[in-house]
């Protein structure tokens, strides 16, 4: 068993978005392609003899108690396995903060691996997964990480070849979106432009890096576009400056754009901090696990 632990908390973006109904229990049945992102949140965990839970983090307004999904994740491990130790964590944000890159649930993924893994206590991923789906549909994604085919509520995974070498260009705006507003204003109907989510594993496992980008879709922003304008204005610079193909990831308001080479992301980088809206912005490479 370690006495202590240093995780990377890896973000995601959604490639593909589409959401197939709404289902009687309200829940949104989604099919969704994610791919992990090589910008992350540490996490230095530390077992203690205080026999509670401590949090610590570099952003003032983030909760550090039971409604922090890192807390929640290491009270079920604690519980489960009747371990009667403390555990410390030390959380260094660098995920934007409600902004559809999963950051609080890849937080929460780590917590469990760390679990896991500092008190040796041998628990399969899947069983890890379904520790992480009582707390949120993202978990089981972001225990598992990779290129990913989504489905049900997001809890059902494919993993799917890794997307070929490229750069993402990450955008946050600084403003912020709910979840529950963006799905409750969706309206599906024979109007509603649905990506071609299995073109686009196709394309994945052909090593097509254009056919993925043409068929980049996220169904939310017909919500949010017309409600932020900020969002299309910014796709529009990156693709002006050579992405591939740019799109809004989970319910927003993070756009996202994909290029070839570093250079290219860069100008588009310089060009998009120019925006008035843009809070935050990172040139990162996917993450694979064949390629980490």
């Amino acid at each position: 068993m370690a006495k202590s632990l240093h995780l990377k908390a890896y973000a995601k973006v959604n490639l593909g978005l589409d959401v197939i109904r709404r289902r009687e229990d309200g829940y949104h049945e989604v099919k969704m392609i994610m791919q992990t992102v090589k910008l992350f949140d540490r996490l230095i965990m530390e077992r203690t003899d205080s026999g509670i839970i401590t949090l610590q983090t570099n952003l003032p307004y983030l909760p550090l108690h039971e409604k922090n999904l890192v807390y929640q994740a290491i009270d079920i491990i604690r519980r489960e396995y009747g371990i009667k130790d403390g555990v410390h964590v030390n959380l260094i944000k660098r995920i934007p903060v409600a902004a559809g890159m999963a950051g609080g649930s890849t937080d929460a993924a780590a917590a469990f691996v760390g679990m896991n893994q500092m008190f040796g206590l041998n628990i399969t991923q899947e069983t890890l997964m379904k520790y992480g789906v009582s707390l949120g549909a993202d978990i089981p994604y972001c225990i598992m990480r990779g290129t990913a085919l989504s489905e049900g509520i997001g809890e059902v995974l494919t993993p799917l070849p890794p997307i070929p070498r490229c750069w993402f260009l990450i955008v946050k705006p600084g403003f912020s979106i709910s979840t529950r507003l963006v799905y409750e204003h969706l309206r599906l109907d024979e109007h509603t432009d649905h990506p071609d989510i299995d073109g686009m594993k196709t394309a994945l496992y052909h090593k097509d890096l254009a056919g993925v980008t043409k068929r980049m879709g996220n169904v939310l922003e017909q919500v949010t576009q017309t409600r932020y304008p900020a969002i299309e204005e910014l796709k529009n610079i990156m693709k002006k400056h050579g992405a591939l193909n740019a799109l809004m990831s989970g319910s927003g308001p993070t756009v996202f754009g994909i290029f070839t080479d570093k250079e290219r992301a860069s100008r588009a980088c310089r060009a998009c901090q120019k925006h008035p809206s843009v809070r935050q912005t990172a040139i990162v490479r996917p993450f694979n696990k064949s390629l980490h």
